[in-house]
C-alpha cells in the first residue's frame, strides 16, 4: 500500500532536522510498542589470525601483493579438513577510485579452507562500520571469530567478508563512498576472489552509520544485493525523501531482503522506526527486532551471531 505523498514530505524534512550522528547513552523511545526483544549471546572479541599456507593452487585469484599460499593437499568439496581448526584468514588491502580523495581501504576475511578448497566459490557480505570508527571496528567487535565458530560447527555456510573504510564523514550525494563500493569495489572483489556471481549471493550490511549506508545502497542497487541489513541505523536525512520513490523502482519479486534492528534505550531510532513502519505499510517483508540496549559495540557485538546467521540464511547448501 502506497503512503501518502504528504506524511512522506513531512518525514523527509523532519530528517533535515536530525543527526545522523550516534550517541552512547541515549534515552528510551517513545510512542511505539516494541515487540517482544531477541536476545543472541555475546560472542568472544578475541581472535588471533592463523598465517596462511606457503604456497597456493596456480589458478587460485588473490589480490596483488598477497602472501602466496599453498595447501598441503587442495580439496574441492566442503568436507571436513585439518584447515578448519585454524580459521579463516584476514588481510586488509587498499584499492585507487576514481572519486575518493584517499585510496579505499577495507578489510578482507576469507573463510577456513578457502585455500585448500580451490574450485570452490563463495558468497559475499560487505559489512559497514559506523561513525568515527574504521573497518577495524568489526573485527574488534568479534565478527571474524565469530564466523571462524559459526563455519566450524556447520551453524553457518562458508563465505567471504568484506570490511570498507568510509573516509569521508559528510552524507550523499556529496560523499562518493557509495558509489565507489558499486562501481570499483564490488567488481574488484569479484576480480580477485572466488566470489559467486549474482545478486543473490552477495548481501550488505552495517551499524549506526554503517547501516545508513546499507539502507542507501541497498535500496537504489537491488540489482547488485540480494539483502540488506541496517543494525541502530539513524538513516541519512540526505536520504529521506528518496526512499519511497527507491521503494517505488523496485519490482515487486525483485525486493531485496531485509533486516532492521535497534535497542530499545537508542535515542537514535526514531527514523528507522518510521522506515519499519513504512515496510509494513507497503506489506513489503522484512525482519524487525527491537532488543534491550542501547547505540554501542556492547549491543552489536551481542548479536554478530545472529546477524551472520541472517545474512547467510539464504546461502545453505542442500
Amino acid at each position: 500500500m502506497t503512503l501518502k505523498i504528504t506524511s512522506w514530505i513531512i518525514f523527509g524534512f523532519a530528517l533535515i532536522f536530525s543527526v545522523s550522528a550516534c550517541t552512547s547513552n541515549a534515552s528510551p523511545l517513545e510512542g511505539r510498542t516494541p515487540p517482544a526483544p531477541t536476545v543472541t549471546p555475546q560472542a568472544s572479541s578475541t581472535w588471533t589470525a592463523s598465517p596462511p599456507p606457503t604456497l597456493s593452487p596456480s589458478h587460485t585469484p588473490r589480490p596483488e601483493g598477497e602472501q602466496i599460499p599453498s595447501p598441503e593437499t587442495p580439496q574441492t568439496t566442503p568436507t571436513p579438513h585439518h584447515c578448519w581448526n585454524k580459521g579463516g584468514y584476514l588481510s586488509r588491502e587498499e584499492i585507487l577510485t576514481t572519486e575518493l580523495e584517499h585510496p579505499l581501504e577495507f578489510g578482507v576475511y576469507l573463510p577456513p579452507c578457502y585455500y585448500h578448497q580451490v574450485d570452490r566459490y563463495f558468497p559475499v557480505l560487505y559489512l559497514l562500520h559506523g561513525l568515527y570508527s574504521t573497518d577495524v571496528q568489526w573485527v574488534r567487535m568479534g565478527v571474524v571469530d565469530t564466523a571462524n565458530d559459526l563455519m566450524a560447527k556447520g551453524e553457518i555456510p562458508s563465505f567471504i567478508i568484506i570490511l570498507p573504510r568510509d573516509q569521508d564523514w559528510s552524507l550523499p550525494p556529496d560523499n562518493k563512498f557509495g558509489e565507489m563500493i558499486i562501481s570499483e569495489l564490488v567488481p574488484w572483489v569479484d576480480g580477485n576472489y572466488r566470489t559467486i556471481p549474482g545478486h543473490e549471493f552477495r548481501a550488505i550490511g552495517g551499524l549506526s552509520r554503517g547501516g545508513n549506508w546499507a539502507i542507501n545502497i541497498g535500496l537504489q542497487h537491488w540489482g547488485m544485493f540480494g539483502a540488506f541489513g541496517a543494525h541502530s541505523a539513524p538513516v541519512f536525512y540526505s536520504d529521506g525523501l528518496q526512499i519511497p520513490r527507491w521503494l517505488n523502482d523496485i519490482p515487486d519479486e525483485r525486493i531485496p531482503r531485509i533486516f532492521l534492528d535497534i535497542g530499545e534505550s537508542d535515542g537514535n531510532g526514531a527514523y528507522i522506526y518510521k522506515f519499519e513502519n513504512m515496510l509494513s505499510e507497503r506489506n513489503i517483508p522484512h525482519e524487525w527486532h527491537l532488543n534491550p540496549g542501547t547505540h554501542n559495540e556492547e549491543y552489536w557485538s551481542a548479536h554478530l551471531g545472529q546477524y551472520l546467521r541472517w545474512y547467510s540464511e539464504a546461502w545453505q547448501e542442500g
